[in-house]
């Protein structure tokens, strides 16, 4: 099929002799797996998208509406396939196992950053084995009290670890998350003493929220969202560089009195290295035409995710900057290498 098109669209370039455009639909046939003529007609069948993560979380929501859009927008689709589990080695093995063709892509964000400063070794190297294509959407962690707590502020809830060292609890999901290395940064910067505890899942760490087990709770919008408001979780700041769109009068933890303090969850696109460096061209442009569609970043912001893309090189150097933020993180945690 790909064969035939090619000959098709030489066969239309009226200003060349029909043998001389043959003879350019076969070069582009020969050479489509060295990358040349290879983004012409991509993609010409369903796009398969790896997610290291189980369904609804902020990660596979991300890529839904964007593999939504792109499905629209491409009139192919691009279908999401969750494999959670194994610190997302699973879903990078799949796409690395996969052909380098380009119909294999995965969500990549500050979760495979953060393994590759976990983990004693890796069956791969995040920066040199996968092309990264484009960010899709950021959000920060947010900082939340129970509804009764007397903490109204970050500096209320510092002040207080430093009279009592170890007695207030910060709670967080899985070990080694994002939301968990927050609290361990935050300890960090605050220079206080925090008891640090871990919950299997978001409901379990908003349950002890409002029962009052847990003085500071950290977690993205999507968890927290419905039980933010009057009586339930009171969200004290937020941890990006700039206020949170869906939460203005919050102020961030650098506002706060901790200056420093910064975690933004983000969450993008990856490839195979070996792809073809215009199918990924394409690709990333592709993206940030989805990002850009007033629908998705509608969509986007009730979800409390920001989305915003990149260009490939942007997204490369953050997972760069990311994986030795988060490496001094979990060395100075004495976080165990798994």
């Amino acid at each position: 099929m790909k064969l035939i098109s090619r000959l098709r669209l030489a066969l239309s370039f009226c200003n060349l002799p029909a043998w001389t455009a043959v003879l350019f639909a076969l070069g582009c046939a020969a050479l489509a797996g060295n990358g040349a003529c290879a983004a012409g007609d991509y993609p010409d069948k369903p796009v398969r998208v790896i997610v290291p993560y189980g369904p609804g979380g902020a990660g596979d929501l991300t890529i839904r509406i964007l593999a939504d859009k792109l499905s629209k927008n491409l009139n192919e689709p691009f279908v999401i396939e969750n494999k959670p589990g194994a610190g997302g080695i699973a879903a990078m093995q799949a796409v690395l196992n996969a052909p380098a063709d380009g119909y294999t892509l995965v969500e990549m964000g500050n979760g495979q950053s953060i393994s590759a400063s976990l983990f004693q070794s890796l069956p791969y190297d995040v920066l040199k084995d996968f092309a990264q294509i484009s960010v899709a959407a950021n959000f920060e962690v947010l900082l939340a009290v129970p509804p009764a707590s007397p903490y109204k502020s970050v500096a209320d809830i510092v002040v207080a670890a430093r009279k009592a060292p170890g007695k207030l609890n910060l709670g967080a999901i899985n070990p080694g998350s994002t939301q968990n290395l927050s609290a361990y940064l935050f300890e960090q910067i605050s220079g206080a003493q925090f008891t640090i505890v871990t919950y299997r899942t978001t409901p379990d760490l908003v349950t002890a929220l409002l029962r009052g087990d847990v003085d500071l709770g950290f977690d993205y919008y999507a968890g927290f969202g419905t039980t933010i408001g009057p009586d339930k979780l009171h969200i004290i700041a937020t941890s990006g560089e700039n206020r949170d769109p869906l939460l203005k009068d919050v102020p961030t933890v650098n506002e706060s009195g901790l200056p420093g303090y910064v975690v933004n969850g983000w969450n993008g696109v990856g490839t195979s290295a070996r792809v073809p460096t215009d199918i990924v061209n394409k690709l990333a442009a592709e993206v940030r035409r989805a990002v850009a569609d007033p629908d998705l970043q509608q969509q986007a912001m009730r979800l409390g995710l920001q989305a915003r893309a990149s260009t490939p090189a942007e997204m490369h150097d953050r997972m760069a900057d990311d994986i030795a933020k988060w490496r001094t993180v979990i060395d100075k945690a004495g976080i165990p290498k798994q």
